[in-house]
């Protein structure tokens, strides 16, 4: 099962919607559940997916066979796709993770699900909190 915020998954598919016709493509990351304010009912180092991370320019030298050399070990496990086409799965030309959430149109609540990296459905569970504060250090 991948957890995933309801706040992040709104601003991907909403991300999807506006660049329709052409595919959004964005390496996400996790945090664990012990980190957050509130008690999510889950194990402390459960992975709950928040946050995104936006493409490099250029970024197609990092990037060999679908992995993207350029993210740091431990980060980027999943990815977020949309698939303007309405394929609601994982294609040998998307590029991959450990889970691959995708979205089609009309992008809405129910044109969303996770695969792992050999296209197999994953259980998808949104979580209703917000992640824990972040700033950067002075």
């Amino acid at each position: 099962m991948i957890y995933v915020t309801r706040d992040l998954l709104t601003v991907l598919r909403e991300r999807a919607a506006s660049e329709d016709p052409d595919e959004v493509n964005v390496r996400l990351s996790a945090t664990p559940a012990g980190e957050f304010e509130a008690d999510l009912g889950l194990d402390p180092e459960t992975p709950v997916v928040t946050h995104f991370t936006l493409p490099s320019v250029g970024s197609s030298v990092s990037s060999v066979f679908g992995v993207d050399l350029g993210a740091p070990a431990g980060e980027g496990g999943a990815r977020f796709l949309s698939h303007p086409d309405g394929f609601l799965g994982v294609s040998r030309t998307d590029d991959l993770a450990a889970v691959v959430i995708v979205a089609v149109p009309p992008y809405d609540g129910d044109s969303v699900a996770a695969f792992d990296r050999a296209g197999d459905g994953v259980e998808l569970a949104v979580v209703d909190a917000a992640p824990p504060t972040e700033s950067v250090p002075e």
